[in-house]
């Protein structure tokens, strides 16, 4: 088969090119001219001080290369969901967090800073101990209470049509009403959601109390014995996906369902058993018939979840959507 001299001159220099390393050299250059331009805007620190690049020289007996390093990419549908779930987990311990203190600002602002007189203040205490919350969140808490022009905190509920005939329940605690009703509709417009009227969405789920137990840290059948026996009123298994794997275990949980009644007992049960758990943050919404949607509007749903609580009067977003 006969060549060009201009198909041998290309790929004569591609060969040139990846036969002695990686370099910017332009083509048809025969000098180092370009190459060093270049790697000079390259080098610049405000170049790539918002890119998150890394240099790394190379050296040969007649260049200095730099080969670039950029931080990893999430790469494929498994990758960016565990990288999702850390998101979440943080974000539900900040929102667990800031629920508290407000929650601590309301009770001291009602009934004084001493726990000894007020009840309220003092049952809030135990559960940042159950919860294993930080001590200073307590402290810095009532101290804010006392500041001049801080209300009190009141709960809100505001329910929303997403996508594929899914419901959404946001939960609220503000003090400042029209500031969070208006920041959730503008949330939910720009999203595409719908505002809801009042009880359109509630009837869809239950209140419950709920004790999660990670999946890696029991045996499931023992798990039912217990908690059935101490009369829990459900097990709610984790679901298990299309690209989760057996390594993703750590992430997933049971959730031993009870009410409110029921619930210290469950939690005495559990110890009892030697099984690790963690409780609510004082209740949780149920679906009572999950609804199965498209891989689409599972996103969108999740995009429009995630925007609310991004939200800081937000502290939960409850969905009716089975995953």
């Amino acid at each position: 088969m006969a060549y060009s001299f201009s198909s041998l001159r290309v790929f004569g220099s591609i060969h040139c090119r990846f036969s002695n390393g990686i370099y910017f050299k332009p083509y048809h250059s025969c000098t180092l001219k370009s190459a060093f331009l270049l790697r000079g805007i390259l080098s610049s620190p405000s170049w790539y001080s918002d890119k998150k690049v890394l240099p790394l020289e190379l050296q040969s007996s007649n260049l200095v290369r730099k080969v670039w390093t950029f931080s990893p990419l999430c790469m494929g549908r498994r990758s960016c969901k565990i990288a999702g779930r850390k998101t979440t987990q943080d974000l539900k311990k900040a929102k667990l967090y800031s629920k508290i203190g407000k929650e601590i600002v309301s009770a001291a602002k009602k009934g004084g800073p001493s726990p000894i007189s007020n009840t309220a203040l003092a049952a809030l205490i135990e559960k940042v101990k159950e919860l294993d919350i930080p001590k200073d969140i307590v402290e810095r808490n009532i101290k804010r209470a006392s500041e001049k022009g801080q209300e009190a905190f009141i709960e809100k509920i505001y329910e929303v049509y997403g996508y594929g005939g899914v419901g959404i329940v946001i939960e609220v605690l503000t003090d400042k009403v029209n500031r969070s009703v208006a920041a959730v509709r503008e949330v939910v417009k720009d999203s595409g959601g719908k505002m809801a009227d009042p009880g359109s969405i509630m009837f869809k789920f239950r209140r419950a109390r709920v004790a999660n137990v990670k999946v890696t840290d029991v045996d499931r059948d023992r798990l039912l014995t217990i908690a059935l026996d101490a009369g829990a009123e459900d097990i709610i298994e984790p679901s298990m996906g299309e690209y989760d794997t057996e390594s993703d275990s750590s992430d997933r949980a049971y959730k031993v369902v009870s009410s409110v009644e029921n619930y210290p007992v469950i939690l005495s049960k559990l110890q009892e058993g030697g099984i690790e758990f963690k409780p609510d943050n004082g209740s949780e919404l149920l679906p009572t018939t999950p609804i199965e949607v498209d891989d689409e509007a599972m996103e969108l749903n999740k995009e429009l979840m995630s925007k609310l609580l991004e939200l800081d009067d937000v502290d939960a977003v409850y969905t009716d959507q089975k995953y």
